[in-house]
Order: structure tokens, then C-alpha cells, then sequence
């Protein structure tokens, strides 16, 4: 497993640094440092309320319902063989006289006030009872009223905490999700032409929602859990060291097994990533093919194939569950021997009056509290390792640096209309997608403003290969090509683009309205009005037909227009972005007689004084 850590499609990736992987996205992080100190404070608050609960518990029982050695006034003495437990009494009022006076046989004289054992307290009658130690009742409410406003106390910080923490986790998530779009969008189109779209769906979306988790489930309960194990590792040596040091012995069997579970949660969620980006690339491509597959009759092996990826992605969630259904139970097996030895040891110092029943009692609830945070950071850990399995596939395309440069956020270069391309050279260009697999060779031409070059050849000559490398969604592999007597890498790729518009014979069009996928150029430099851009372009009869007209909704890839349709909108579009070069790539094949025409008579308009490659 650890010698490939992705399958054959994906970079593979090294050994796992956590530590690497945090501080990567220690930039995320930081505009938030002050809201994420503030969340760490209040977790710290809520920390001491926790630890809280169980002493005032002991102070509950060691003082007001069996109260011990360390108790104040009210205390009692532990005897053993014919030793006795005897209560003090406090009881000054006339009321209280008036019932001890029934009970002078049963005092003992140790005290002026007068004291009792605890087996000739259990003979008093219980309304005689609740008077002696109506003290004992008013301190037991005393301690449930602090108990309670501890729980209100928590509930309150604990509301605060979470907001903060949500908010930070979305504004991060929002962050990464940008820069990994923005990185997506600067790539090269031989990017695109390689990675599937189901693993960038993936990235954008599970994998970006897996470091959110991270940030607002795991980060701060880190701390939490943190400084729970400190104080209460705190608390339990105050208590009595002995004890503690006992109850520690089972931590080293503690740590054996988180170690073991941290090398096997790693490899499965990396499985996992691989195998839920392999099922998404599989369905967005059934989906963009579901004509060809009813067509060709290819159902039932798409439909086994994908059964087979989600067989895969079912048994490496089977063994993340194993692992994790190995770990837990041995964790409160651990706790279970902790306690254990806790009830026995302590419970004999109980016996022999070296530890208060209160203590005892609290001892038991911290430690059971102790494998809490062992338990929940185990849980967490099953969340961080999801996230840095994610946190690596992310960082795989934003570590890339085969982008253009600048890209169209970093360059502030603004588009002017002071550039034109009048002038198109090619001098001895030679291009190949594949090493040893030449497209074009020693390709040679020259294009001047207002002429029209034509590029005829059978299909796989490079035709589209050749008109790529104009706007370079390509770069050529030898040669050199001139935009205006520069080398067209020289030139601000943003200002490039802005003067070539692309008709191709399968245009794309957005999920949106028709005014959206015409009018694109948002800088506002579109130099015709909407109506005379229909007008030439051929459009403006049929979308007045629509029930909506130009503000009538497209499905992804207008799927609900014809392909001539779709042709005239790129026109449109072309018109729009008001361009000094025209590139046709087969824009009329696929289109009948009667829509050709209207296509060249869009077409003579759009190319009308403006430099035009054709390809047929």
C-alpha cells in the first residue's frame, strides 16, 4: 500500500508529513488568528467548567452527605476493628436541642455540641433527620445550583465558541475553494485535456469540505481536549499522586495503540479520496455521454463498471471502519482497566481512611473523563487524516506551475484599446502534444489586418492544433510565433485574448439566459448596441420568438437549442467581444443548407474589415 499512494492516473505522492501539510495552510489561517484566539480562550473557559464538575461533586458528598476528614467543622472519624464513624452535630437553635434531648442516650461527648455514629444515626426518624442536617440539605442545594450554572455557564460559551469557529471555518473553506478555482482557471487547456472533470469536482467540492471539518471539528477541540487531559492530570495528583500514577500505568498501551492507528487511518483515507474522485469522473462522464451509451447499446458494462468503482470505494470504507472499530473498542477497554484499578486501589485507601469517599468518587469521574479526549481525538484523528488526504490532493494542482503567467487576477495590466493585431506570423513552428509525435512541423505563414488565410486539410493534420497556438491555449514546441512583429509570448496574455473571438463547430454554451452567453465582456468595452449585434448576427428573429426573448434560460450547454442556434449565439457572442482576428474553426459543418445561409451571411458581417483564419 505505501509504495503507490495514488492510482495510475493521479501524481503520486510521498511519505505523509502532517506537520508540512499544516504549515501550508498556516496562510489560511493567519487573517483569522485573533477570532481563532478568541475561540481557544473561551475553549480554555470551557475547559474549567468541566473540570469543575467532579470536584464540586466531591465537595457535595465529603462535606454535606458523608462528610470526611477533609471536610471543615463537620467531619467524622474512620475507625477500624473497634474503632467507630461517628457525624458532628451543629445544632444550637432550640429546635434542634428539643430533638437531640430524645436522643441523649446515643451522643457521645467529644464535642460541646455532641457527636453520633453513624450506626445510631440511621435509628433517628427521617423527619428528625432532615432537621439535624437541614445545614447538609441547604449545602447539597448550594452545590446543585453551582452545578447548574456551570451547565448554563458552558452552554453559553460553548454557543459562542461554535459561531466562531464556523465562521472562521467557512471563511477559510471559502479561501482555498477561490484559489484552487482561480488556480483551475489559469491552467493550460493540455491541463484539461488530461485530468478529468469528476477528480477537479472532487477537489473543489468533497475534498475543499473535508478542510472545513478540519478546522471547525478538529483544530480548537485539539486544544480542548488538550488542556482536559493536562487538568485533569492536574487535578488527580492534587487528589492523591498515588492513585494517579496508578491510573497513568495503562497510558503507554494508550499511546502504543494510537500509533498503530494513525499509520493504518492514513493509507485508507488516501484510498478513499482516490476511489471517490475515480466515481465522480466516471458519472459526469456517463452523464456527458448518456446518447452514445443508449445509442451503442452500452448500458450494462457502463452500469458494471461503475459497480466495480463503487465496490472499490464500499471496501476501502470497510476497512476504514475496521480499523477504526479495532481502535475504539481497545481504547475503552484501556479505560475500563483504569477504572478498575481505581475502584480497587482507591477503594481500599476508602477503607482504611486515607482517602475521603468524595475523593474517591471524584477520582473515578475524572479518569472516565480522561479517556474522553482520548477517545474523542481519536475521532478527530479519523477527521484530520480524511483532511490531510484531501489537503494533499488539493495542494497537487495548486502546487502546478505549468499555468499561464501572469494569470487574469495577478495581472493588473488593464485592457486598453490602444492594441490591435494586425499582423499574424508563424516562423518554422513545430508543436506535438505527445514527445516523439510530431502535429506540426516547420510550419511557416504570414497574416496581415483585414486578410483572410484559409487552412484546408484532411482530419488529424493540425488544423485546430495550428489555430491553438494563435491565443495559446498551446505554446509551440520550436519556432517562434509574431503578433505584431513580438513574440505572442510576450505579449500580456489577458490583452491577447481580448482581440480574438473563436466560432467553433461544437460551441459551448452556459447554463444561464441568452443575454448572458452574448454579452460576456464585462469591462464594458462592447462598441455595437445588444439590437444591432442581434441584427447581424442573425438572432434577433427567432429570440424575439422565445416566450422570454433574450432573457430566456439556457440548460448547461443550451442543449435546448439546435445546433444552428447554438452557432448564432457564438456569432453573437463573437460580435460582442468586438475582435481584430476571427477564427473559424469548421463553424458550418454541422449545420443544413438552409441554416448555412444564414450562417454566411452572420459569418460575412462578423468577418467584414477584420483579419479571419478559417479552417475547412
Amino acid at each position: 500500500m505505501r509504495s503507490e499512494f495514488g492510482y495510475a492516473e493521479e501524481d503520486q505522492l510521498g511519505k505523509p508529513y502532517n506537520l508540512k501539510l499544516l504549515k501550508r495552510l498556516y496562510p489560511y489561517i493567519k487573517p483569522y488568528s485573533g477570532l481563532f484566539t478568541a475561540s481557544i480562550g473561551l475553549v480554555l473557559m470551557m475547559t474549567l467548567l468541566d473540570l469543575s464538575l467532579p470536584y464540586v461533586t466531591k465537595i457535595a458528598i465529603d462535606r454535606y452527605i458523608v462528610p470526611g476528614f477533609h471536610a471543615g467543622p463537620r467531619h467524622h472519624t474512620e475507625k477500624t476493628g473497634n474503632r467507630t464513624r461517628s457525624y458532628q452535630i451543629h445544632g444550637t437553635d432550640d429546635n434542634t436541642r428539643e430533638i437531640l434531648s430524645g436522643y441523649s442516650d446515643r451522643l457521645t461527648e467529644e464535642t460541646p455540641t455532641g457527636t453520633i455514629t453513624y450506626e445510631s444515626l440511621r435509628t433517628f426518624e427521617k423527619k428528625d433527620l432532615r432537621v439535624i442536617r437541614r445545614h447538609d440539605v441547604i449545602g447539597l442545594g448550594i452545590c446543585a445550583l453551582i452545578l447548574l450554572g456551570i451547565a448554563a455557564a458552558s452552554f453559553t460559551l460553548n454557543f459562542f465558541q461554535v459561531q466562531l469557529m464556523e465562521y472562521i471555518g467557512q471563511m477559510i473553506m471559502h479561501a482555498l475553494r477561490m484559489n484552487l478555482f482561480k488556480k483551475i482557471l489559469n491552467q493550460t487547456v493540455s491541463f484539461f485535456s488530461t485530468t478529468p472533470v469528476g477528480r477537479l469536482v472532487t477537489r473543489s467540492t468533497n475534498d475543499i469540505q473535508n478542510m472545513h471539518e478540519l478546522f471547525t471539528s478538529v483544530v480548537v477541540v485539539v486544544f480542548k481536549d488538550l488542556f482536559l487531559l493536562l487538568g485533569i492530570a492536574g487535578v488527580l495528583i492534587a487528589i492523591n499522586w498515588r492513585l494517579a500514577l496508578i491510573s497513568f500505568s495503562v497510558l503507554p498501551l494508550v499511546a502504543y495503540a494510537s500509533f498503530k492507528f494513525s499509520n493504518l487511518a492514513r493509507d485508507v483515507f488516501r484510498t478513499l479520496r482516490i476511489k471517490l474522485a475515480e466515481i465522480n469522473t466516471h458519472f459526469s462522464e456517463s452523464v456527458a455521454g448518456i446518447r452514445i451509451i443508449q445509442m451503442f447499446l452500452h448500458e450494462k458494462e457502463n452500469f458494471r463498471r461503475f459497480e466495480r468503482l463503487n465496490h472499490d470505494y464500499y471496501a476501502a470504507g470497510m476497512r476504514q471502519i475496521r480499523v477504526f472499530a479495532v481502535f475504539m473498542p481497545v481504547i475503552e477497554v484501556l479505560g475500563a482497566v483504569a477504572v478498575a484499578m481505581i475502584i480497587y486501589y482507591g477503594g481500599s485507601s476508602t477503607l482504611d481512611g486515607t482517602i475521603s469517599l468524595g475523593a474517591l468518587v471524584a477520582f473515578i469521574s475524572y479518569m472516565r473523563m480522561f479517556f474522553n479526549p482520548i477517545r474523542d481525538v481519536a475521532e478527530k484523528y479519523n477527521i484530520m487524516q480524511n483532511a490531510m488526504a484531501s489537503a494533499e490532493r488539493i495542494f497537487l494542482i495548486l502546487d502546478r506551475n505549468d499555468s499561464h503567467e501572469p494569470s487574469f487576477e495577478s495581472d493588473q495590466t488593464p485592457i486598453t484599446s490602444e492594441f490591435r493585431i494586425s499582423r499574424i506570423a508563424f516562423n518554422h513552428v513545430s508543436f506535438e502534444y505527445t514527445k516523439g509525435e510530431p502535429v506540426l512541423e516547420d510550419v511557416s505563414f504570414e497574416v496581415h489586418n483585414g486578410e483572410t488565410l484559409a487552412v484546408v486539410g484532411p482530419t488529424g493534420s493540425g488544423k485546430t492544433s495550428l489555430v491553438n497556438l494563435i491565443p495559446r491555449f498551446y505554446d509551440p514546441g520550436s519556432g517562434v510565433i509574431l503578433i505584431n512583429n513580438m513574440e505572442s509570448q510576450a505579449i500580456n496574455l489577458v490583452q491577447l485574448r481580448s482581440r480574438i473571438a473563436l466560432v467553433t463547430q461544437d460551441p459551448f454554451l452556459f447554463s444561464g439566459t441568452l443575454y448572458d452567453n452574448i454579452c460576456w465582456n464585462s469591462d464594458g468595452s462592447r462598441k455595437l448596441p445588444l439590437e444591432e449585434i442581434l441584427e447581424l448576427s442573425q438572432c434577433r428573429d427567432w429570440i424575439e420568438r422565445l416566450p422570454q426573448g433574450i432573457q430566456t434560460r439556457l440548460t448547461e450547454g443550451g442543449k435546448t437549442l439546435s445546433s444552428g442556434e447554438r452557432q448564432l449565439i457564438s456569432i453573437a457572442r463573437a460580435f460582442a467581444f468586438n475582435p481584430d482576428l476571427v477564427i473559424l474553426d469548421e463553424a458550418t459543418s454541422y449545420l443544413d443548407s438552409q441554416t448555412e445561409k444564414r450562417m454566411q451571411h452572420a459569418l460575412s458581417n462578423l468577418m467584414a474589415k477584420k483579419t479571419c483564419i478559417i479552417i475547412a
